[in-house]
């Protein structure tokens, strides 16, 4: 049985990233970044006015003559007096020998002269080539998330595809004889199969998309057969249940008949303990215990770790924060503690039924208050190692 912190470290060590894959910018949502992109071109790449109002050249004048108009899409260089001035939109490129733009609000029109009632200082509302950034300079760096604002800055300057970590295809594989799938009928001595449902919800928060569940039967051949043709499809195999060592847990021994290399198994945590993680070569194999709350903590903690390594993610762990922890607590087990709670900005709430088998809780937590192995006595209004989860 190892600690939490080496069986992290062992996570970090043999999750590799995924292959590099060029996608068009237009699907990358969520993605990251494999190669730094720089820029092709000035953004803007012509002088833009800022607002909708007229465009002069800045001097002692107040009234000018109104010769012209020029549009978002409109492009004429052409060359204006010093009392002219041209009626300008939003976006629209700027005259060369022009320098200043005047907010319609702050003029009076009339007979196509125009008077400017409050003079803007030189060089207003006027978007300079380049202002927002220059050709070669850096647009985003290697490892960046690809969100809603990068795809849009990349279409801005004409960028169609960029380089990225490919996504993992993962498999979840849900074991027992107990288990019903829900809107089926429940006989006694059954229960409803969450596990997997979760786990699927939980990847897909995680912008993954390849999920495939296999629910099978407490057997030996079952588990051995599933697992077989899982390790040579998919990238991340999830196994909820069967990873004790009860008569009927064949896990194990169906990962060790199917040649996945034993990393870990059992740390020193509650709940989640009989948590095993292997290898076979590039495919990460965690075996996950079967209790709801378990399941759903371990894969927040080292699944998650896993996944944000294989995707290119940093940092590759969950961020860990303070909180001030609003009663008295005492960990006499002797195991690190894994505590569904609700934190704002101040103070951490330890929530009610912590048992492994419980997600009512879950459902409200937005976090976890994590204490060590040797954290025994914690007392009232102390700082606490909270772990978000939402």
């Amino acid at each position: 049985m190892i600690q939490v912190k080496e069986a992290l470290s062992i996570i970090a060590e043999n999750s590799c990233k995924m292959p590099v894959i060029k996608i068009k910018v237009s699907k990358s949502l969520g993605f990251i970044l494999a190669k730094t992109i720089y820029s092709p071109m000035d953004m803007p790449p012509f002088r833009q006015s800022a607002m909708d109002g007229y465009a002069f050249l800045h001097c002692e004048l107040q009234q000018f003559d109104v010769v012209s108009t020029s549009k978002a899409g409109d492009f004429s260089n052409s060359v204006f007096k010093k009392n002219e001035a041209i009626r300008i939109f939003t976006g629209a490129f700027v005259p060369d020998n022009l320098d200043t733009v005047v907010m319609q609000e702050h003029t009076t029109v009339k007979n196509k002269t125009v008077e400017i009632t409050k003079m803007p200082v030189r060089f207003a509302n006027v978007r300079n080539k380049g202002e927002q950034i220059k050709e070669a300079e850096l647009v985003l760096e290697k490892n960046t998330q690809i969100t809603p604002a990068a795809i849009g800055f990349l279409a801005c300057l004409g960028i169609t595809e960029i380089k990225v970590y490919s996504k993992p295809k993962v498999a979840i594989i849900a074991t027992g004889n107990e288990l019903v799938k829900a809107g089926k009928k429940l006989p006694m001595g059954k229960i409803y199969e969450s596990n997997s449902v979760m786990l699927k919800v939980a990847l897909k928060e995680l912008s993954i998309k390849k999920i495939k569940i296999f629910r099978i039967k407490d057997t030996l051949n079952a588990t051995k057969s599933v697992l077989k043709k899982c390790l040579s499809t998919y990238d991340l195999v999830l196994v909820s249940g069967g990873i004790s060592v009860g008569d009927y847990d064949f896990v194990k021994e169906a990962l060790e008949f199917n040649s996945v290399t034993q990393l870990f198994y059992t740390v020193n945590q509650k709940p989640g303990k009989p948590l095993y993680f292997g290898k076979k070569a590039q495919t990460i194999v965690f075996a996950l215990p079967g209790n709801p709350a378990s399941t759903l903590t371990s894969f927040y903690v080292y699944v998650v770790a896993a996944l944000n390594k294989m995707m290119g993610f940093q940092p590759v762990h969950l961020t860990e924060i303070k909180r001030k922890i609003n009663v008295d607590f005492e960990n006499t087990t002797g195991k690190a503690l894994f505590l569904k709670a609700f934190y704002d900005d101040k103070n951490v709430t330890i929530l009610e039924s912590q048992s492994s088998a419980m997600l009512n809780t879950f459902a409200v937590a937005n976090g976890f208050v994590y204490l060590a192995y040797d954290e025994v006595n914690i007392q009232k209004n102390q700082e606490v190692i909270v772990i978000p989860i939402h």
